[in-house]
């Protein structure tokens, strides 16, 4: 078996990282602002999934398909943009991904809205938001890879749940702001509102994104935390790293995220629909739902991040997520079986938004430390390539849960939909878990 070479002693990472410690947090802004801006297209539209339906002149599975084509774009595009990420570095993905992203949403605005009552062909909408998925999916892994090459062990957690908290944070961005651009400019305004947000991630990713800066920095940015500090060299061979792609334990784990995915995306894609259809709501009262559950998740991502930090349980923290995950969207299902009960009953309608909003908090706020757990697992300079298996993942389900629910609806309605979500959880809360061993890259 290969060995270090170096007879030095290995860097201990454990207290923070070994780079500049202004400049880090720059990098992590600019990563937060880069996923939140594509976030805001890709958690935000689905908020107006109401107004597209009558905009567009869809029917409830036409809308499904159209609100999961841009994960399929994302699913489709993941794994090799990961992939370059590793090659390439995370600068020059993040830049082509948001700057072409960016067009993509500007050429929407002016050949796939509505105008008055002219409505594009369906081909425009479905190849637009397709491609956007397919752009946008060069953020995600990047920006993950950022994190993990300029932040320690012992900071991973917090500054990859705050960077996690990006998605949150544009889907709440999205719920406040693109269902009321639709209602006073159009969908031509949101296009071209989204556009300029992935510019201007664009600009702070050139400002502020690089690789460290040494190739002894690459070299400290590994998960060197697996060797103690002076440590012998002849004590720290190892086994020839054959990468993300050939090891199980973290396709175990990127089929635990996917998986609780689903349950999440439901809330995401379809929560607007059921509390209009379903529970009666006002477009106010959803969308306070909505912007309530994205800040909640947001707050439970950091929180967890550091909690996790500090405590180094991850394992059982995901653990707990999932099952509490599972009770919640039983419940769900449940205050859903006695629907007949709401359409008069204020009390009911206000437990089922509020049940809706805690139910998606819960399932959106484990993502911070499942990725970590994840790319620690890979080895931070492969953490690209973990990522893009984990994202491609993630989005396989978030293209498959749209075009699912309407027929579980039309099957056996919204309990239906609630109760496979718990499913879903349950069989994720195994695959979350990884085996205690981890090599060192």
């Amino acid at each position: 078996m290969p060995c270090h070479a170096s007879s030095t002693a290995a860097p201990a990472l454990l207290g923070g990282s070994p780079f500049d410690s202004r400049h880090r947090w720059k990098v992590l802004t600019a990563g937060v602002v880069a996923n939140a801006a594509f976030s805001v297209a890709f958690s935000g539209i689905p908020m107006t999934a109401v107004l597209m339906r009558s905009g567009y002149r869809l029917d409830t599975a036409t809308l499904g398909l159209m609100l999961g084509l841009m994960g399929l774009g994302i699913a489709l595009s993941e794994l090799p943009w990961g992939l370059l990420t590793d090659r390439w570095g995370d600068r020059p993905v993040l830049l082509t991904g948001l700057s072409s992203t960016a067009a993509a949403l500007a050429a929407m605005a002016l050949w796939a809205a509505p105008h008055g009552e002219q409505v594009p062909p369906l081909s425009w909408l479905a190849g637009g938001l397709l491609l956007v998925g397919l752009l946008g999916g060069s953020v995600n892994g990047a920006s993950g890879r950022a994190v993990m090459m300029w932040f320690g062990e012992g900071e991973r957690g917090l500054a990859m749940s705050i960077r996690q908290t990006a998605t949150p944070l544009g889907g709440a961005i999205g719920a406040l702001l693109l269902p009321a651009l639709v209602l006073h400019g159009g969908f031509g305004a949101v296009y071209a509102v989204l556009a300029g947000l992935c510019a201007l991630g664009a600009l702070l990713v050139m400002a502020w994104v690089h690789e460290p800066p040494s190739s002894a920095g690459r070299t400290l940015a590994r998960d060197t935390t697996r060797v103690p500090a002076k440590v012998p060299v002849k004590t720290a061979c190892v086994a020839v790293d054959r990468g993300p792609l050939h090891d199980l334990r973290v396709w175990r784990i990127v089929a635990g995220i996917g998986i609780l995915c689903g349950p999440q995306f439901a809330v995401l894609s379809f929560g607007t629909v059921f509390l209009h259809d379903f529970g009666h709501a006002s477009q106010a009262t959803i969308t306070g739902a909505m912007v309530a559950l994205q800040v909640g998740a947001m707050g439970m991502r950091i929180w967890s991040g550091r909690w996790t930090d500090r405590r180094r349980n991850r394992p059982a923290y995901l653990r707990g997520c999932a099952l509490l995950s599972v009770l919640l969207f039983t419940a769900l299902g449940m205050l859903a079986l006695s629907g007949g009960l709401l359409t008069g009953a204020s009390a009911g309608r206000v437990g089922l938004v509020v049940l809706l909003a805690l139910t998606g908090t819960c399932v959106s706020a484990w993502h911070g430390v499942a990725y970590t757990e994840l790319a620690s697992l890979a080895g931070a300079a492969r953490a690209g390539t973990a990522l893009g298996m984990a994202n491609t993942s993630v989005f396989v389900v978030c293209f498959v849960t749209p075009l699912s629910i309407p027929h579980l609806i039309a099957l056996q309605g919204w309990p239906l939909v609630w109760f496979v979500a718990a499913a879903c959880a349950l069989v994720a809360r195994p695959l979350l878990t990884p085996s205690s061993a981890r090599p060192i890259p």
